[in-house]
């Protein structure tokens, strides 16, 4: 049975449209619809109920230690209130999930997991523990929020001194006031825009997220549903677990190298990486330059050589036309390299463009 996170009679009150996802009831759009919803993200600010996703703290003596076997990044020389993104691999080097690691003190950690891989992470996360370090799942009790776009500061502002906020992007700040509400407050996001995420109390979500609407509305602020949130992601060339990476992909094939650290002591995956050898494909951005949207998994073409599929795919609301993401066999992946994808039977022709698609000015 679909959970409902807190916030979800705030978004059948506002007639969202309820849908199941991860194993929640979340709404996928608002009457303003997938592209108001995104473009308001991109010009002004968007509202985001993301108390689906799981956090898990790990706290003892051995924290640091164990996030370093967990995790492919290295955090060794995080800061207190710093955010690291990391995927987390199995031995073969295939990842188990992407993730936020957030360091609370060098003996605790938050670590912000998907919801459809909740469970399936802390088993694996237990699996692998050692030493004097303790692992609490926090994720039943938490509602995230978030709070995206270039007006976001100053929604935020109007209900916090901007003082108690974090001002540089990927750090935190914990105990933040917010009208009353206790939150930690992190400058992060799955959009491509300035903006923040909220942790709270279950109980304190609603009356913040409305608190939030209030503040956001000579801004234009609206809330926006798993739609928009989709297309956002895309356009800024965000990766998804079960679309960029699984199980069987390794982070070095799908654009994650930058989060991979060799030279770092061992870690759960180093091994099986280094086996692999050099990666044969890589990960693109394709945008459509035929007729015809590529959603995922759809056959990548150089000529008649099958080179690849596509790993997620959009109508791009800021661009205004197709775009799709792919992993394909590198020999082909050359900027303004001309490809085809096969939809429905039929080859469209595509083009090799540069990722991020959108970057913020």
């Amino acid at each position: 049975m679909d959970l409902k996170t807190p916030l979800y009679d705030c978004h059948v009150r506002a007639e969202g449209k309820i849908v199941p996802f991860a194993g929640y009831l979340l709404p996928v759009q608002y009457k303003t619809g997938v592209i108001a919803e995104h473009m308001a993200v991109r010009k002004a600010a968007g509202l985001f109920d993301v108390s689906h996703m799981g956090e898990v703290i790990l706290e003892g003596n051995d924290a640091l230690g164990n996030v370093q076997k967990l995790v492919t990044n290295d955090c060794a020389n995080m800061a207190d209130g710093q955010v690291r993104y990391s995927p987390m691999c199995n031995e073969e080097g295939g990842v188990v999930d992407d993730l936020l690691v957030y360091r609370i003190n060098q003996n605790k950690f938050m670590l912000v997991i998907n919801a459809a891989n909740r469970h399936k992470d802390i088993i694996w996360i237990n699996k692998h523990l050692f030493g004097n370090v303790k692992l609490t799942d926090i994720s039943d009790e938490t509602a995230m929020i978030a709070l995206q776009g270039p007006l976001s500061k100053a929604i935020l502002t109007k209900l916090v001194n901007e003082e108690n906020l974090p001002s540089k992007y990927y750090t935190f700040r914990e105990n933040v006031n917010i009208a009353g509400i206790n939150c930690l407050v992190s400058k992060t996001g799955y959009t491509g825009e300035e903006g923040y995420e909220l942790c709270l109390k279950n109980e304190n979500a609603p009356e913040l997220w409305e608190m939030l609407l209030n503040a956001g509305k000579e801004e234009g602020l609206i809330p926006c549903g798993l739609g928009a949130r989709d297309t956002l992601r895309l356009e800024a060339a965000m990766p998804l677990y079960g679309h960029e990476m699984d199980d069987s992909t390794s982070p070095l094939e799908t654009g994650l190298g930058f989060a991979v650290k060799m030279n770092k002591e061992d870690f759960i995956g180093k091994r099986g990486i280094i086996e692999r050898g050099e990666p044969k494909n890589t990960r693109i951005g394709l945008k459509i330059t035929g007729r015809g949207i590529a959603r995922e998994n759809c056959p990548v073409y150089y000529g008649d050589i099958l080179i690849g599929r596509t790993t997620s795919g959009t109508h791009s609301p800021f661009f205004g036309y197709p775009i799709a993401m792919a992993i394909v066999d590198k020999a082909y992946a050359g900027i303004g390299t001309e490809l085809s994808v096969e939809v429905r039977g039929k080859k469209i022709s595509a083009e090799v463009v540069p990722l991020p698609f959108y970057k913020r000015q």
